[in-house]
This record gives C-alpha cells, structure tokens and sequence, in this order.
C-alpha cells in the first residue's frame, strides 16, 4: 500500500500584511503527496508481503486520491479540518496450480478535528516574524486491505476495513523570510495504540512561495510512517509502512 495523498501542514497562523489579529483569517489548501520511495510490510490474513516501491510503482497502482485542509484563526486560537483519502487497486495471478486471479482494493482514509494554540509569536533579526504553534485533537481512521479471489470454489473475500479514532498532536514552526516567502517545518503524532495503531507519524518541512495576494504556493518534503496491528477473523491484519518524499501545494487564504 502507498499513499498519493497525505496530511501535511503548511498553512500558517501569521496574518497576512494589512490583515488584523482580532480578524477571522481562514486557509484552504490542497496538496499531494508523491512518495519517492515506499518500505515496510502489509499482512492480510496472516500473509505478509514486502513492500518496497518506487514513485512509478506507486502511480501504477493508484485509483484516486484526494487531500485538503481547512485552517480557521482569530488572535492565537485556530481551528482546523485535515482530510485525506487514497485508493488503490491492483490484479494479477496466484503462484498456484491453475493461477486463479486476485483484485486487491486498498483504501486509507481520515478526517481531523484539531485545536491549536500560536505558542511563540516573535521578530527575528532580519525583522521579520517567526511563530510556533501547537495543535491537539482526534483524527477518524479508516484502513482497507482486502484481496478477492476468483476460483471455481468459493473463497472468502481476505483481510477487511478497521476505522478507529485515535489522538493527535502536532507542532509546526513558520519563519517570514520576506514579503513573498516563509519557510515551514511541521511534525505531528497519533494513534498511540489507540485502534492498533501504535504511532502515525507525519513530518514536513518546506517553503511556502506567496505567488499572489491572497494564493501561494508550496513546495517540500514529507516523511510519513504508520505502524498498525490487529487481528481480524481471517487472520492477521497489519500495516507497517515508512514513506518518503516531495509534497506540493496550493493554498488560498481568505
């Protein structure tokens, strides 16, 4: 399993030039994520299979996949919705006498509900601002990993969907580099074995290009981990997956 499509947190709680603290200030944002390299493991039914894939790999075998963030502020409180949905498919034949076909469907998707709090609000010494915030929360998580076998017998559909909700908690530093760039480093942790998901890792960082007035740009590199484990009543059912590579963004603020 690979993702095309990850949470990644590159909006930021500074005002824009002319805009007020006491003002509502809102960012929407859409982005993708393009895993350069993908490792780890995926069980179902108690088969383990490696994984290790490329980008092209990960393009190949992709169906559909969706990710965007709504940011609201006011003074040093924000509010914030983080969505992400992938789907992928893959076919192909057993290694069995008679080859019977399979399809596999794999699907990982979540929604965010995140308070965060503008910690650090300060002027560096090129005069321009720096902000540290921290957010805290829950996120709903879903996870498919089933394959079905065509065969003259019947055969069960393997693996199945586990949706869990789990707690999250992020930081995120922004730094004004001058009126049209702002560079971005953001980490954030779930799961804690909430679900069977141990840790859920998530770790960006980047710059944030402001191409016009209110729309910007931005361009970095992700790192995303997953570590899940349970047990369904076709077997084991577990996902342990490292991912890394470039993310790119569109934001509008408003």
């Amino acid at each position: 399993m690979t993702s095309l499509a990850a949470s990644a947190s590159f909006a930021e709680p500074i005002p824009l030039a002319g805009q007020s603290e006491d003002e509502w200030r809102q960012t929407l944002a859409f982005y993708a994520f393009l895993p350069a390299r993908t490792s780890g493991t995926s069980t179902v039914a108690g088969a383990t299979v490696p994984l290790d894939l490329d980008l092209g790999d990960a393009l190949e075998l992709l169906d559909f996949a969706a990710a965007g963030r709504y940011e609201i502020w006011r003074g040093d409180w924000g509010f914030i919705i983080d969505a992400n949905y992938v789907s992928l498919e893959a076919d192909g034949n057993l290694p069995t006498p008679g080859g019977a076909s399979f399809t596999a469907d794999i699907r990982q998707k979540w929604i965010g509900l995140l308070a965060a709090y503008k910690a650090v609000d300060a002027v560096g010494d090129n005069g321009q601002r720096y902000a540290i915030d921290l957010q805290f929360g829950a996120r709903y998580n879903s996870l498919r990993q089933e394959i079905t076998v065509s065969s003259p017998l019947p055969v069960p559909v393997l693996g199945g969907d586990q949706g869990w909700w789990e707690p999250v908690v992020g930081a995120r530093g922004t730094w004004v580099l001058n009126d049209q760039w702002t560079a971005i480093a953001s980490l954030d942790l779930g799961g804690f074995g909430a679900g069977g998901n141990d840790l859920q890792i998530g770790a960006n960082i980047g710059v944030d290009w402001r191409a016009w007035d209110s729309t910007s740009l931005f361009f970095g590199w992700r790192y995303y981990s997953m570590d899940y484990s349970d047990s369904l009543s076709t077997g084991a059912f577990e996902y342990d997956v490292d991912q890394h590579g470039p993310v790119l963004g569109v934001k509008f603020r408003f």
